[in-house]
């Protein structure tokens, strides 16, 4: 009768929690790429008071600063790079939580911003004319993903304290 050692190494032992345990940590850095592209939009909106501003470029700048300030608060916990499952985890959560907060936004126009007369005008409209309104939310859905995953992905390797060092 053999007796076997059991592996004692930490290096194969994997816990049963880890999974839960990134998607948990993740979350918090999403919170953090939420409240980044709100601060830069409310930035932004105050800029377009004084100066007309292309709103795409908008769009592309309040994810840029929302994936810098995730990605920054990522490596000065975490002590290393986000990994490509992570980006898009990241990606994919940030661009969730900015649609939702939109549509929250424009809930909030329809409800009490505009009047009935308005609410059938713009009804009317979408019913008239359905594509132009389809094809800009399919631009705009495109342009928030291309370019969170640019910026995440871009300021990942900027920020990377591993090719700091190097």
């Amino acid at each position: 009768m053999s007796r076997t050692t059991p592996n004692l190494s930490k290096h194969n032992a994997r816990p049963a929690h880890s999974q839960s345990n990134l998607t948990i940590k993740l979350a918090r850095y999403v919170g953090y790429f939420a409240i980044g592209y709100v601060l830069a939009s409310t930035l932004f909106m105050m800029i377009q008071t004084k100066v007309a501003l292309n709103s795409q470029l908008v769009t592309a700048l309040s994810i840029f600063l929302g994936a810098y300030i995730a990605v920054n608060k990522f490596i000065k916990h975490q002590q290393r790079a986000l990994n490509r499952e992570e980006i898009n985890r990241l990606m994919f959560g940030g661009i969730l939580v900015v649609w939702l907060l939109t549509a929250i936004y424009f809930s909030a126009l329809w409800v009490w911003l505009f009047d009935d007369a308005n609410r059938e005008v713009l009804i009317e409209m979408t019913l008239q004319q359905p594509l132009p309104l389809v094809s800009a939310l399919v631009m705009i859905l495109v342009l928030t993903l291309v370019s969170a995953r640019i910026s995440i992905w871009a300021l990942n390797r900027l920020l990377d304290p591993q090719r700091k060092m190097s």
